[in-house]
């Protein structure tokens, strides 16, 4: 559901890393060298080559420089990632929820108060692209009711000054009617692995995300008293990658469940067996109707689960289909284009929701 925002994210950051491992190598290359320039001294790449050597800055500065830049523009792509998410959950709530007067009242208030707060500070240079009419606009068709075409304006919810640590994140999500948010970042599996695998349980998510918060606000204001290594600083791509996909995750599922409670998405089975190889599942279906393309949803919220997956092929005792009707319960085999797991839920959008 939100691949588009994860691809952007894994591509910057990959970028990063890509750079981070570059500087490392030319580093070493600076320290050793790599050809006998003696032999090839009139190979005008090789005197280019000699010639970048001498001007590269000493190591110190270097990976100064290096940390600086990794971890802010890290917290940076963090921080845009949330804000376009939350942006993305409000596009799909005032089309799940038709009537504003239905929305929680937790994101009525957030919306009220946050229109109130944009209108007071209207002069200030972060609202210049704003209009009084679209500031007051969805507010105003929500409260009457006069216009089903409500807007919740994305500005009025993310108006916060702070750094988005665990609780100012916690808040953000709140305010926008998401409650539980780190509790589902913990139970996480790309977040686990990382704080097991890569940490070896010495730290914690919430403590490596305010490392990075620290290191960002050195960067930015003050004197830098530690300089991540190049696999610190690789390690901590890992980890915003990591928080991101179970962010996105996150909001997936607080879709599903909104689309549930109007009507719009239903519960029609659960994955029985995976077999990773073909990606493949059998699947006890106990009703509902789909076929090869149809865009169904796996999610187990107990592990912090919530993916959206492609149908590829269908299966009900060994002969294909391209479509199925089902009305009582019944083993499916399916396969997906993304991997799965046993115990999965399987959910399908049955109306259109907007999207």
């Amino acid at each position: 559901m939100f691949e588009n925002l994860l691809e952007i994210i894994n591509v910057n950051i990959e970028s990063i890393s890509a750079i981070i491992q570059t500087n490392d190598r030319l580093r070493k290359i600076a320290k050793t060298g790599i050809v006998d320039t003696q032999k090839l001294k009139d190979d005008p790449e090789i005197i280019e080559l000699e010639e970048l050597l001498k001007r590269i800055p000493n190591d110190k500065d270097w990976e100064l420089y290096e940390h600086c830049a990794v971890v802010t523009r890290l917290y940076a792509i963090y921080e845009n990632f949330v804000e376009d998410l939350i942006s993305s959950w409000l596009k799909y709530l005032q089309n799940i929820v038709e009537n504003y007067l239905e929305l929680d009242e937790k994101i009525q208030n957030t919306h009220r108060e946050g229109v109130g707060r944009i209108l007071l500070e209207f002069k200030k240079d972060r609202f210049k692209d704003f209009s009084i009419n679209q500031v007051i606009r969805g507010l105003f068709y929500g409260t009457t009711n006069e216009n089903k075409n409500y807007e919740l304006l994305p500005k009025a919810f993310l108006l916060h000054d702070q750094n988005l640590r665990k609780d100012v994140l916690e808040k953000l999500f709140a305010d926008a009617g998401i409650g539980n948010t780190w509790q589902w970042v913990v139970k996480h599996r790309k977040v686990r692995n990382f704080i097991e695998e890569i940490r070896g349980n010495q730290n914690n998510a919430e403590e490596e995300l305010n490392q990075l918060i620290s290191y960002r606000n050195e960067a930015a204001h003050g004197v830098v008293d530690q300089i991540l290594g190049t696999q610190e600083l690789l390690d901590l791509c890992d980890f915003i990658k990591a928080l991101c996909q179970a962010l996105a995750e996150l909001v997936t599922y607080q879709i599903i469940q909104k689309q549930i409670s109007t009507g719009k998405a239903q519960k029609i089975g659960e994955v029985t067996e995976w077999y990773k190889t073909p990606k493949a599942a059998v699947a006890k279906i106990n009703e509902g109707s789909f076929s090869i393309g149809t865009s169904i949803f796996l999610v187990r919220e107990t592990s912090s689960y919530c993916r959206l997956a492609t149908i590829e092929s269908i299966k009900i005792n060994h002969i294909s289909l391209k479509r199925i009707e089902i009305f009582s319960e019944i083993e499916v085999g399916l396969k997906f284009d993304i991997d799965a797991k046993k115990g999965l839920k399987i959910y399908i959008i049955v109306a259109d929701s907007g999207e």
